[in-house]
């Protein structure tokens, strides 16, 4: 996340031509220290689920997440659900899920790896969460997107 900071009045015009300029380039303009907030808090989050080489954390997501951004967890939550119109555990979960996703096309990962990979305490919690996020489980999504590679490659 970039920032600009100018001593200089700026125009309406002018920051709406720069938002508009943004907007192309699938970015956006964040003047609102909420929505600032709240990305800083994505950011946190996507960060501590890429990060596939560390062990599991020692405290919970939310003392985590609350460390690193230096504000009280309810405060950091009420923002969020706020803005995003979800919870972090909810966005938490998600991009797990997401991550799961992934791993699961790449067809190299067993599931108990996967699960440990994305600190889940078992490979039944992520298959329940899995299966409540998706609908389906994570043998039925790897086994449709096999059928569909072979379906595509078959063209």
């Amino acid at each position: 996340m970039g920032a600009i900071e100018s001593n200089a009045l700026i125009s309406n015009k002018t920051i709406n031509d720069f938002r508009i300029n943004l907007l192309k380039c699938g970015l956006d303009l964040l003047e609102d220290k909420e929505h600032i907030l709240v990305e800083r808090i994505k950011n946190v989050i996507i960060n501590m689920l890429d990060n596939e080489t560390r062990e599991p954390l020692d405290t919970n997501d939310s003392i985590f997440i609350s460390t690193e951004l230096h504000y009280n967890y309810t405060y950091l939550a009420n923002i969020f659900s706020k803005v995003e119109g979800v919870t972090i555990q909810q966005y938490i979960i998600l991009n797990k899920i997401e991550r799961a996703k992934e791993l699961l096309r790449y067809n190299e990962l067993t599931l108990t790896e996967i699960s440990y990979l994305l600190h889940y305490s078992s490979v039944a919690h992520l298959s329940n969460q899995f299966k409540k996020t998706t609908g389906v489980s994570p043998r039925s999504f790897k086994r449709q997107e096999q059928q569909r590679k072979c379906e595509i490659s078959n063209l």
